[in-house]
């Protein structure tokens, strides 16, 4: 069943009848049902079938929960007190909410209606080259690095996996049956994964916040099909570190920001960024440790500031800004401005 049809005259009378859920609680089971059913029918490596291994509930505003001095009352009659949240959205409408129970507690996700803004015409832009180890942005003056959390996430992951060969052996897998090594391990691979998530979140942040100060747009790689080239690395442990890093979350993030805030974002083809000179397009050639020297017009400078140089260079292009001659791409001998902001009372900078 494939239509939400079909699956309400099958499924609508015996949740009614046999388990006594209100129409509104029945229509959003099913309908959350249908939507997971959907994805993993969409997907091309379905894998195995999906099951529910945790416990949530899909709610309307409305006809199925509400909030009413400090509860939250759910249909059928559940009522829970509220006892934190966020204060920053309550000028904005309630929508759809997810009710999650983990770790003993009640959850309740909540989606808030906010009005898109408009974006504007960038002057410039913000471009982004993502390696292992740190991310560089900025435009042909400003050059920023932040360091990336891939080590600490890697070292809660390795001692996840440290756990289970430790508590197995050739013929069975006793960390499985175990609930307390199982719960140990789940709680590292969270650790692992909320470390980076808290990460490419505040700096998606912090990127698309720099560009909104100055007029600029965003600009990134379309990393898409990356995972399919880094398992195919040898060495493990970096094959590890590169595939846990995640490049489309931090990817996710930006594009989630610049729409939230109404950067304009433009998502170039990473061919060629960090091996064609982004000024005559020529053949870089390799002088030293991620060094790189044009032979023809003679620009040379480290192989991440060569990458941001053509990420934004394409995407200028691409969103068919003009920029001033004489200041865009320049030769990147001159000492550059590192982790400064380049305005201070977050004013448009001029560019002359």
């Amino acid at each position: 069943m494939r239509s939400i049809g079909k699956v309400h005259n099958a499924l609508y009378r015996e949740l009614r009848e046999w388990f006594d859920l209100p129409s509104r609680v029945a229509l959003d089971c099913y309908r959350d049902a249908l939507a997971n059913a959907n994805a993993w029918r969409n997907n091309p490596r379905k894998g195995r079938r999906p099951r529910v291994r945790k416990l949530s509930m899909l709610l309307h505003q409305g006809s199925g929960y509400r909030i009413k001095d400090g509860y939250v009352e759910i249909i059928g009659g559940v009522k829970l007190k509220i006892i934190g949240w966020d204060r920053r959205y309550d000028q904005y409408e309630n929508g759809e909410a997810r009710l999650v129970y983990r770790d003993g507690k009640m959850m309740l996700w909540i989606s808030k209606k906010i009005h898109k803004p408009q974006p504007y015409q960038p002057r410039d832009t913000i471009a982004v080259d993502i390696i292992e180890r740190k991310i560089v942005y900025g435009d042909d003056r400003i050059n920023k690095e932040r360091d990336t959390k891939i080590g600490e996430a890697h070292r809660w992951k390795k001692l996840a996996e440290d756990l289970q060969k430790r508590y197995s052996s050739a013929r069975y897998p006793a960390w499985r049956r175990r609930k307390a090594i199982l719960n140990r391990i789940r709680s590292y691979h969270r650790k692992a994964r909320n470390i980076l998530e808290d990460w490419a979140r505040k700096t998606s942040l912090r990127i698309v916040g720099l560009a909104k100060r100055l007029g600029y747009a965003v600009a990134r790689e379309d990393l898409t099909g990356l995972i399919n080239s880094l398992r195919k690395i040898k060495n493990k442990d970096h094959r590890t570190k590169l595939i846990i890093m995640g490049y489309s979350r931090l990817g996710r993030w930006i594009d989630w920001q610049a729409e939230k805030h109404g950067v304009p974002l433009a998502i170039v083809k990473p061919n060629g960024t960090s091996s064609e000179c982004p000024k005559c397009d020529s053949k870089l050639e390799e002088t030293g440790y991620r060094r790189l020297r044009c032979p023809r017009c003679g620009l040379e400078a480290d192989r991440d500031v060569i990458g941001k140089l053509n990420i934004r260079k394409r995407a200028l292009k691409k969103l068919r800004i003009k920029v001033i001659p004489g200041g865009s791409l320049a030769t990147p001998t001159a000492s550059q401005m590192t982790d400064v902001n380049p305005n201070r009372w977050g004013e448009p900078m001029s560019r002359r």
